[in-house]
Parts: C-alpha cells; structure tokens; sequence
C-alpha cells in the first residue's frame, strides 16, 4: 500500500461508519465486491429455482435459498385476492419465531378498494396494505388486509410501538384535475397508520403534509419522524413531523403535530440533486411548513397540487433533492436514497423525471444536524436508481433497484465497498419488474423483499449471511 492509500484509509477509520465511500469515491465510486469475506460479497450470482414452484426467480451466491408466496391473484381463506404492485414492507417479531409483514400495494386508481368497504378510507380507491404472519422460510400461516381505500401505497417505516406508518405517493383527488379524480370521494396524500393488531382506524395524519409521499423513518430518541418525498417530474424535499406528544408515549402517531423541511446553513435553496463529492457534509437547519394541508381550489393540476406543500419549504429556503425514496433508522441516523441524485455519466443517457443522475445515499445526524452524502453513482453499472433501503444487523445497507435494465438487490458496506447480493430473473412481458421493500426479519435470519411486478410477489431469502456483510 502506498503512502497516498495509507493515509486514505487511515482518515477513513477516523471518521466512521460509511466514511470509507468519501476515499472510493475519489476512484469514481465505491469498491467494487465479487469475492466471499467478512468485509465483502458473497461471490458469483448463480440461478436458483424458487421452493414453491421450481421457476428461476433470482439468481443468488452459493448456498443461498427462497421461496415466494402471496403473489398478486392468489386467493385469500376470507374472500378477494391478494392485489398488485406490491411495494414498501417492514418485518416484526410474531408468535414461535415466525414475522409478521406489513406489506404496501401502491395502486392507483379508481377502482374500488379491496377488504371490507365499510373499513376504507376510499371506497374508491384501491391501494393500502396487508398484514401477514409467515415462518422464516416463507410459508404464510395468516393474511389479511389491514388499510384498505388508499392510493399509490409507495413505502413507509417501521415504528417501534408495533404499527406500521404508510406513505401515499400521491396528491389525487376529488379537488385535483385528471383522469378519474371525479370518482374519488378523499383527498390523498398523507400518511396512515396501521398497527399490528386490528385493522388501520383510516384517519390520516394531515400535519404530516399532503404531498407525494414516500418513505418514514422513526428517531425513538427525539420521537421525530422523518419523511421523503418522490415528486417524480419536480425537485422533492427532506421533511421532519414533530407530533404533538412523543409517540412511544401517546402509543400511536398524534395529528396535529408541525412539519418542516431541511435546509442548508447559509445556503437558501441548495440544490442536492446535482453532483457533489461524496463524504462532503452539510450543516442543517429545519423550516417551518405553515400549510401542511393546504386548501386546494377545485379543479387544481396535479403539477400543482404537487408542489403546494414542497414550494412553501422551498420559498423558505429548503434544500432541493432529486426523488427522494427509501429511508432506515439506524443508530441515531436517518439513511436515505435520492433515486435520480448525482451527475449524469458520459456513457448513461439521463432517466426520465426530475434529476440526471443514477443515484444518491445521504445519512442525515439526528443528533448533530449533520448530512453526509455517504455514496453518489458513478454509472448505472455500478448502482442504478436506488428505491427502498435497509440496514442489516452489521450495518450495511440494503439498497433495492429500479433501473432500465437488469435490477439488483445490492449491498453498501460501512468500509464503502458496494457488491451485488441478487438478481432479478427478468420476466416477460414485464420490463418493468423491480425490487421493493427489502427488510430483514427478526433475528436477522430472513431478507424479505418484494417483486413489484404486473404479478407481483413477496420473496424469503436466507443463506449463510456471516459469510459477508450482513
């Protein structure tokens, strides 16, 4: 090792945990990963055929194994199906080492919502989410749904009281113009909480903002929920929901709480979503949201009514950020994905929406203030628009894909090396199959994840984790 590399690594292991990207990103990225070790990969993708039907799915290292279940179209013991596009998930502990899912389904609408009507929110609107109980290797014992009458159910966050806070990445409704809006009989836009016992009380927490949601990630110690935004075609914020009580004391998620959106000390309107080196910090501050849940004057474009929350942040000086998606709490940290971040690539054309680049990884300190851009994508061969995100019992990052060809499934180690973990199979018909909602289940034995697909499916992964890095 020369002296350069030395002294590289040595700042490295003085800064922290994901600092050792800032030291491969001046080699125009993060380190590559093909190799077994504790510090890496876990080797050489292979096709492996699902256990509940034989068909090729993924392709995994060596003595990986999964089986799916709850695909879109099966039927359920209590009548209905399961519905499509299955997306954001999070994991808890259930009864004799099983997990219980909560599972998104971003549908849009209308079309009528799935469960019992008189439980909607929306009768007319057909996405929400399920609760399911499932062994480690995948074999579902119960489903059922738990929020029904929602819209575009993107992602949400895990909160540590035992629910479930689901994000609609949407603004549609009855006051917003476009192609069936007259049906629906709600506004949308917010966020809803759904506990693990019992079906979702469909009152959505309007303080948290009417805006396309995407994400939320809990911060026990301050009891501040933090929230993304994927405004797809227009610039999207970073936001905060202080609610008027501490959660894990009300033991539930209060309206009537304050929102506000991050900004850059001394710089007004910072724009994020451009190319900036990777480990360069950011001193923060919060600005205040004075209309969460503004009134919209009927017949309002979606184009505006998307930026109504988003455009009083930013005329206060709020930061801008290209489609913001995943995000996880983990140690006082608040890690999230910016899909379009960055710089476009000389070899890469630019994605449709709002950024050029094919991705971000931003780590947000509760406790000082602090951002860190912890990894930018050089090229889509490297990382290609990262969505949700999780964090394994090691602390390395989970990071689904949603690029325009193969997707992966890949892993951001605290050392900054960034290695494939699985690949999608493609499946015909459907370019636009992706990952969704990856999250570990308790214990740590099982990486669930979803195929968010025309026919979509839930997946259970396990293997020999202590082989690599998670």
């Amino acid at each position: 090792m020369d002296r350069r590399s030395f002294l590289a690594r040595a700042a490295v292991l003085a800064a922290g945990p994901f600092a050792g990207v800032a030291c491969a990103g001046a080699r125009g990225g993060a380190v590559p990963v093909t190799g077994d070790g504790p510090r890496g990969g876990y080797g050489r993708l292979r096709p492996v055929r699902d256990l509940a039907d034989g068909e090729v799915r993924l392709h995994l290292p060596e003595g990986f194994r999964y089986r799916s279940f709850g695909a879109a179209g099966e039927r359920l013991p209590g009548g209905g199906v399961v519905p499509g596009s299955h997306d954001g998930m999070a994991a808890f502990r259930g009864p004799r080492d099983t997990a219980i899912l909560v599972r998104n389904h971003e549908v849009g609408g209308p079309v009528s919502a799935f469960g019992d009507p008189d439980l909607a929110y929306d009768r007319m609107a057909g996405g929400g989410a399920f609760t399911l109980r499932v062994t480690r290797e995948g074999e579902v014992l119960k489903s059922r749904p738990s929020l029904s009458g929602t819209l575009r159910n993107c992602s949400g966050g895990p909160m540590p009281w035992g629910a479930w806070i689901s994000c609609e990445e949407t603004v549609d409704g009855p006051d917003v113009a476009g192609a069936g809006n007259d049906r629906l009989t709600r506004k949308h836009g917010y966020v809803f909480e759904v506990p693990l016992k019992g079906a979702a009380s469909g009152r959505p927490i309007r303080a948290a903002g009417r805006f396309a949601h995407e994400s939320a990630a809990f911060d026990p110690a301050t009891g501040t929920l933090y929230l993304t935004e994927d405004n797809y075609h227009h610039p999207s914020g970073f936001y905060r929901y202080v609610a008027p009580e501490h959660p894990m004391r009300a033991g539930r998620l209060l309206d009537g709480g304050k929102l506000q959106m991050l900004a850059v000390k001394g710089e007004p309107r910072a724009d994020l979503s451009v190319g900036h080196r990777t480990g360069g910090t950011f001193a923060t501050t919060w600005v205040d949201i004075e209309e969460p849940d503004p009134a919209l004057p009927a017949g309002t474009s979606r184009a505006q009514a998307g930026k109504a929350v988003g455009g009083q942040g930013r005329a206060a000086g709020a930061a801008v950020f290209a489609r913001l998606e995943g995000a996880v709490h983990h140690r006082g940290t608040i890690y999230f994905v910016s899909t379009q971040g960055g710089d476009a690539a000389p070899d890469d054309d630019p994605p449709d929406g709002f950024g050029d680049g094919r991705g971000q990884v931003w780590a947000y300190e509760t406790w000082s203030g602090t951002l860190r851009l912890v990894y930018q994508s050089p090229r889509a061969a490297a990382l290609d628009l990262p969505d949700n995100v999780t964090v394994s019992g090691r602390g390395t990052l989970v990071l689904c894909e949603d690029g325009d060809g193969d997707n992966y499934l890949r892993g951001l180690t605290r050392n900054g090396e960034i290695f494939d973990f699985c690949r999608l199979e493609p499946i015909p018909g459907d370019p636009g199959a992706e990952f969704a909602g990856t999250t570990f289940g308790p214990g740590g034995h099982t990486l669930y994840v979803n195929v968010q697909a025309e026919r979509g499916r839930t997946i259970a992964i396990w293997g020999p984790w202590a082989r690599g890095a998670f």
